[in-house]
């Protein structure tokens, strides 16, 4: 059994950044961007205005409130660049700010003292004007040249809405991981109406760690069942590379159980096993070896919490190798309250962050920690992680607190602030 720490550098060790390949903006949601991005141009690309209103030459100086003014054209959004304008002239928002002018005073704070054809021609102002008010300058959002993107971010809606805007239409993304999923057991049925045998129950693990898996980045090439035997895991095993297939994560049939077949299986393939059994509740019975041909295989535990801890803890931080990404930051926040942990195991537990009266964030483990509970999975926002020997971390102090998914930052749900 070896510590997680060192479960994690030995993972690390054997997987590589996937190469880059290049989609269409549209196409890149939650992908993670292999190169910086330089934007080539400006945003806002011209000087524009804030407001409806005039646009007045103010030469660095305030102009007077009751200045008179005769209007010498109109700019409307669209309108093409006007050179040499003087007086004031009418302008909508978002219009390109005529050349020579430099402020913009909003037509509520404008009196037309004339008009043609409904076209103001005169006007005064009602109050005084600040030099460059009410203008957005060019490049005041994001300079031509300026890096705006890192390469190993994630593509959000925010940073894909930016890269539409500085006309960027294709982005050079790192390829998905390509993952199966492999539930053992012959007591599973895959059928969520299905009903149940004496002994059998639902595969719950498998559609959880398929969606968990593509949410952290992965592409699912390959998932199903298989029975407590060898052959047939070979079979499923030679499905799941043949679809591609680079990381192999199966559950059940990894402790010391008369069942428990995979350890010995995959030696009989020429697998290398790198380590079997962590230091950690739940989940310490997780596998982690290297197939002939290089792919990478996670052998999690059958139960629920157990097998969501190794895709979590394990699984993910892979993934983010795999995808070009910083290793994961943490929070850390006090415990609301006294916690029991195995002692000298590092302890995965279930967790709500909440916030108190005065606003101050802290992390309360929920209970019924038993790693076949699935109800306080529902009630979690997030992970806590309790390490060193003691039996007990004190409430006040701070431990590691993760959201559910490398991608997830931690929220809170319910009638809590968010």
């Amino acid at each position: 059994m070896i510590a997680y720490d060192e479960a994690l550098r030995l993972l690390l060790d054997a997987a590589a950044p996937l190469p880059a390949e290049r989609v269409p903006l549209e196409r890149a949601e939650g992908r993670v961007l292999a190169s910086d991005i330089v934007s080539a141009q400006s945003l806002p690309p011209f000087d524009n205005s804030a407001m409806d209103g005039f646009a007045l030459h103010a030469g660095g100086k305030a102009l007077d409130a009751g200045l008179e003014l005769a209007v010498q054209g109109w700019q409307a959004a669209g309108d093409p660049g006007t050179r040499g304008a003087q007086g004031a002239w009418e302008i909508m928002t978002g219009a390109r700010m005529p050349a020579g002018l430099d402020s913009v005073m909003p037509v509520e704070q404008v009196e037309i003292l004339d008009s043609h054809d409904g076209k103001p021609t005169r006007i005064a102002l009602r109050a005084p004007v600040r030099p460059g008010q009410h203008v957005r300058l060019r490049g005041q959002d994001v300079n031509e040249g300026e890096r705006v993107l890192r390469a190993g971010q994630a593509l959000d809606l925010n940073a894909r809405t930016l890269l539409h805007a500085i006309g960027v239409g294709e982005v050079a993304v790192a390829a998905r991981p390509k993952v199966a999923v492999i539930a053992t057991g012959k007591e599973l049925v895959t059928e969520a109406a299905q009903a149940l045998e004496s002994g059998q129950i639902r595969d719950s693990n498998r559609p959880y760690l398929v969606g968990r898996l593509r949410a952290a980045g992965a592409e699912v090439a390959w998932q199903g069942t298989v029975g407590d035997d060898v052959a047939a895991f070979d079979a499923v095993l030679e499905q799941a590379l043949a679809a591609g297939a680079r990381v192999l994560v199966s559950t059940g049939a990894v402790s010391q159980g008369r069942y428990d077949f995979i350890p010995d299986a995959l030696r009989a393939r020429g697998a290398r096993i790198v380590f079997h059994k962590v230091a950690i509740r739940p989940g310490k019975p997780l596998l982690f070896a290297v197939l002939a041909d290089g792919a990478l295989y996670f052998g999690l535990p059958g139960n629920p919490v157990s097998a969501a801890v190794g895709q979590r803890f394990f699984v993910e931080p892979v993934l983010r190798r795999m995808l070009g990404m910083d290793p994961e930051p943490a929070l850390y926040l006090p415990l609301l309250a006294d916690a029991r942990k195995p002692p000298g195991l590092r302890f995965h537990a279930r967790a709500r962050v909440e916030a108190d009266e005065r606003g101050q964030l802290g992390v309360r483990l929920l209970a019924g920690q038993e790693s076949f509970r699935l109800m306080s999975m529902l009630q979690a926002n997030a992970w806590a992680v309790l390490e060193g020997d003691a039996d007990l971390a004190a409430a006040g102090g701070h431990v590691r607190v993760q959201g559910l998914g490398h991608h997830d930052p931690v929220r809170l749900v319910g009638g809590e602030r968010s």
